[in-house]
């Protein structure tokens, strides 16, 4: 009788995270209307967060609204 050893997947997770320089917006709004409920703006439209962790089933909307933005002030950094 011959014993196999249980195969082990490894998954590999990739986390990734949006930076804005929040500083240097001007405020076109172009990755909240791709991408609202990740890119919150002020009332003056501007945005408000300079970063988030992107959640698991959010990472193409996420590229998509930093894709948006004309001043690319918005970065993508995958680990």
């Amino acid at each position: 009788m011959t014993r196999r050893m249980p195969e082990r997947h490894q998954t590999q997770v990739i986390s990734m995270k949006i930076r804005i320089e929040k500083d240097k917006c001007v405020g076109n709004a172009r990755c909240h209307a791709v991408a609202e409920r990740l890119y919150p703006l002020d009332d003056e439209g501007y945005i408000l967060i300079e970063g988030f962790d992107v959640k698991p089933g959010d990472e193409d909307l996420a590229k998509r609204g930093a894709r948006a933005c004309p001043e690319r002030i918005i970065h993508i950094e995958e680990d």
